[in-house]
């Protein structure tokens, strides 16, 4: 296990202490991260990264205006041993990253009617950025197409799984990528999104 992975379930384990020591039940509002990482003595990234795979598995909920709330705290090992497993199974974070590929190729074909030229200038300035690492450009470029999409469902399954995943490794394609993603729309060629995805999947 590498020291990142350790770090994270060392979080995972420290915040299921304080729910004890707090007595919180299912329904009770947790801390803000800022609160929480003072509390625990951990980064604020760390503790981002904890609340999203709770998120991600229904342990808690995050209300918008409201704040993040305890759902089933009865589950709460099932986060320490899914997220052990997927942090340390390469297999499994083959298959979740499978998984993105697809949701992020459905929503790529899903926008292409939608896309305006304004809308293409916006992906092609997001690649223009210096200020930013691939894997940071991924994650804006698709949260982009995402939104675009109009559908909060395959969204937010997406930003969940992205997250996720990204707490173990960075997601990133070549740069060529999205350069020919951004082409196919400016070109309406839409066939050509498929079989775009299907080259950066034999890589």
């Amino acid at each position: 296990m590498s020291h990142k992975q350790k770090v994270y379930q060392g979080i995972l384990q420290k915040i299921r202490h304080y729910m004890d020591t707090q007595h919180l039940q299912p329904g009770d509002k947790l801390p803000s991260e800022r609160e929480l990482a003072h509390t625990l003595g951990a980064g604020r990234s760390s503790i981002r990264e904890a609340l999203r795979a709770m998120e991600f598995l229904g342990l808690i909920e995050t209300r918008r205006g409201e704040g993040t709330f305890l759902s089933t705290y009865q589950s709460f090992q099932t986060v320490e041993l899914l997220a052990s497993f997927i942090l340390q199974e390469s297999k499994t974070r083959i298959d979740l990253a499978e998984t993105i590929r697809i949701l992020e190729k459905e929503a790529a074909k899903l926008v292409f009617s939608k896309f305006t030229e304004q809308d293409i200038n916006y992906l092609q300035a997001i690649l223009r950025k210096q200020d930013q690492t691939l894997e940071e450009t991924h994650a804006v470029f698709f949260r982009y197409i995402f939104e675009k999409s109009n559908n909060r469902l395959l969204a937010k399954v997406w930003r969940l799984m992205y997250e996720f995943l990204a707490t173990a490794e960075g997601i990133s394609n070549q740069r060529n990528f999205y350069e020919e993603l951004i082409q196919l729309y400016a070109t309406k060629h839409y066939d050509g999104i498929e079989l775009l995805f299907v080259e950066l999947a034999k890589k």
